[in-house]
């Protein structure tokens, strides 16, 4: 175990009338804390905690001790937060061991988010999800733009887009591949299409068949050309229905020219000077 700098932690009684002094004591040097005195940080990105994980930590510490202190902030009356270190932390109090080497550092509440989560993404083994909602949580309460946060974390503004658009797959797609059951490559294919239901269709068929990346991407653009064209038969329905009802209305010959945007106009013909004033007035009635 870390011996490095260590210095326990004052019972109450003194460290209550000691508490300014300990605090600047306590900063930037690594302690031994009592586990029961951290609490967890409830700002923490990563949600999946593998027992299996955490048991293999557990017989590690117990054969080769702590090699990297966890990382806290002291709170009021000696208790402390954690910002980093949360599977360490639970390794220990599985072991059974009382205390735990701790860098003590100086964050208020954003401090503490920020660092925990840059922490966390820092790590290979969280999930696509993970990083993308820690992403978004630096850009929404942190307040960062992709520029700042690309260079805060080193990593490409377009490596963070593609993360953060991952939010918009459907939860059960989402779960997914949490667990593995698609890959990044089919996840950002997915992302492309908008209908939630056409998502999960697809997904499933990914799961069913063992459909590859590549594959998946010819079937989203086959997908992609027939909601085009169902909604290309939708809207001339529509217009067959408008020009047919202006027609009754009108008793005149009407056409009506849409484009893919919505965009468009309509086309009165008339018979003569008095079916053009039929329909002016009527328009003026209506």
């Amino acid at each position: 175990m870390a011996k490095t700098n260590k210095r326990k932690v004052l019972g109450r009684g003194l460290s209550v009338l000691l508490n300014d002094e300990n605090k600047e004591i306590n900063i930037g040097n690594i302690i031994e804390i009592d586990v029961n005195d951290i609490s967890t940080n409830p700002n923490q990105p990563r949600t999946n905690f593998k027992k299996e994980s955490i048991n293999e930590l557990k017989n590690s510490i117990k054969e080769l001790g702590l090699i990297q202190p966890i990382t806290v902030r002291e709170l009021k009356n000696n208790k402390f937060q954690l910002i980093s270190g949360e599977r360490r932390l639970k390794a220990f109090k599985l072991i059974g061991l009382n205390s735990i080497p701790s860098y003590v550092r100086k964050a208020n509440d954003i401090e503490s988010l920020e660092m925990a989560i840059v922490e966390n993404i820092q790590r290979e083994d969280l999930d696509p999800i993970e990083i993308a909602l820690s992403y978004n949580r630096l850009l929404k309460e942190i307040n960062l733009t992709q520029e700042e946060l690309s260079l805060r974390i080193g990593k490409e503004r377009s490596t963070i887009s593609n993360y953060i658009r991952l939010l918009k797959l459907d939860p059960i797609i989402q779960s997914g591949l949490r667990d593995k059951f698609l890959t990044m490559g089919h996840a950002r294919a997915l992302v492309n299409i908008k209908e939630k239901d056409k998502q999960i269709e697809i997904y499933k068929k990914i799961i069913k068949n063992g459909i590859s990346v590549r594959d998946t991407e010819k079937l989203l653009f086959e997908t992609k050309k027939t909601l085009k064209k169902e909604s290309n038969n939708y809207k001339s329905k529509y217009i067959n229905q408008v020009e047919n009802k202006l027609k009754k209305m009108f008793d005149s010959n009407i056409s009506v020219h849409s484009n893919n945007s919505g965009k468009g106009y309509i086309k009165i013909e008339f018979k003569s000077q008095e079916n053009l004033e039929n329909i002016i007035n009527k328009i003026k009635s209506d």
